[in-house]
């Protein structure tokens, strides 16, 4: 009777152990780093850096693969499908997992589908217009959009769903309709605010702020509560003058859906490890990123922002019948 029980015992146990085993194993391969855009964009360079410093801390290579298409919906399908075993994981912002799913009408659900694992980096955008729209700050912005014939103004977007698109619906909504004109990307909209050919846009601060510092395009605040350590001089948009106008392009890393605790926790605390790297936070910094403090890097900060994020967008978009191209 005794040995029957140690059997059942070691039957029982056994299963538990090498679970356990396996968790604490972790990792025994190279890790594949998932990134929604091209190489070269600014999620592809936040990964890259990431991956870099993330490889050193876990003791084994993260391969970072470009799985483009359809606003990172091709990717995000991609992770949810693999094994959630960690060596599958993602880095994905508000267009991937917030917008992507509304402008798109896709039966998701991205809270869900998904565990996250840290919250990375956020970066604001930045209101700008040609060099030569009558208003020196954003109080006499609003005031000469206001005072213009109704749609006169345009305003060049990314693209019809992006970020920068449906900002311009809800400045409609706030001060007076745009012109809404969209581009295939950021980039293009950009340089024909440059050329004078369209009166605003909002980019990205990490790129935006280039165009402002070299004298090419005119800012007037930064879409955010608090001003931008790279960029100090530009005020938010509660001090110049349309309080509550955010809007920021946060990364986050997301796992599989009913990946291991364990192993989530294992890859957060490499995320945090490179985060509060000096060299890794300088090369964000010049990026344009704000790092979050340490107590909103991790898997619960990033659901919860990815949650007040839905809340807050997903009715607007469908309201405006916002749509991907």
């Amino acid at each position: 009777m005794l040995r029957i029980a140690l059997l059942r015992r070691f039957l029982l146990l056994a299963p538990l152990a090498l679970c356990a085993g396996v968790a604490h194993a972790w990792p025994d391969r190279p890790i594949t780093l998932i990134v929604p855009f091209s190489a070269g964009g600014p999620t592809d360079t936040i990964g890259r850096i990431l991956a870099e410093s993330m490889s050193r801390t876990l003791g084994k290579t993260i391969v970072v693969e470009n799985v483009t298409g359809a606003g990172g919906t091709i990717a995000n399908a991609r992770v949810i499908k693999s094994p959630p075993d960690g060596y599958t994981i993602m880095i994905g912002h508000v267009g991937t997992h917030v917008f992507a799913p509304a402008v798109q009408a896709l039966n998701v659900d991205y809270l869900h589908d998904f565990d996250p694992v840290a919250l990375v980096a956020t970066n604001p955008e930045v209101i700008v217009s040609r060099n030569d729209v009558p208003a020196n700050s954003l109080q006499e912005l609003i005031a000469w959009v206001k005072a213009s014939p109704p749609g006169t103004v345009s305003f060049a977007s990314g693209g019809a769903g992006t970020p920068s698109h449906i900002m311009a619906v809800q400045f409609g909504q706030l001060v007076a309709p745009l012109n809404i004109v969209h581009y295939r990307g950021a980039a293009p909209a950009m340089l024909d605010v440059v050329a004078g050919h369209v009166d605003l846009s909002f980019d990205q601060a990490a790129t935006g702020l280039a165009y402002a510092r070299s004298g090419k395009v005119r800012a007037y605040a930064i879409t955010a509560k608090n001003r931008l350590a790279s960029a100090s001089d530009i005020p938010t948009v509660d001090e110049a003058g349309l309080s509550g106008f955010y809007m920021s392009i946060w990364h986050g890393i997301w796992a599989p859906r009913g990946t291991a605790p364990s192993v989530i926790a294992k890859i957060d605390e490499a995320v945090r490890e490179a985060l509060a790297d000096p060299l890794v936070r300088k090369r964000l910094l010049d990026l344009g990123q704000d790092i979050p403090p340490p107590d909103q890097q991790t898997p619960e900060a990033l659901r919860a922002l990815q949650r007040a994020e839905v809340e807050k967008w997903h009715p607007l978009i469908k309201a405006a019948n916002i749509k991907a191209d």
